[in-house]
């Protein structure tokens, strides 16, 4: 397989592995005292990411911590379980 076909394949099996979250902002503390800062409250009460596209990295909770935004991924596999989450394999 050459390089550009396996690199595409690898951005479309990402894209809909992304396209699995529901930016409920769970895994981002919006149930905890402490949530990230660039969690946005939605009409509905939810919550979504602000930033989701750029948001891995250094960010700011909402009492000024810091912490680094990683890919749900590693957060899943280093065996976080969010209930409803569908990338703990709970569902919606």
């Amino acid at each position: 397989m050459d390089d550009m076909v396996y690199f595409r394949k690898l951005e479309y099996q990402n894209e809909a592995y992304e396209a699995l979250c529901k930016r409920c902002g769970v895994c981002c503390g919006a149930t905890t005292s402490d949530p990230c800062s660039n969690l946005k409250k939605r009409a509905d009460g939810t919550c979504e990411c602000g930033i989701y596209d750029t948001r891995h990295g250094i960010q700011v909770s909402a009492s000024g911590g810091m912490f680094a935004c990683v890919n749900i991924r590693e957060v899943v596999a280093g065996g976080a379980d969010y209930p409803g989450c569908p990338y703990c394999g709970n569902g919606y």
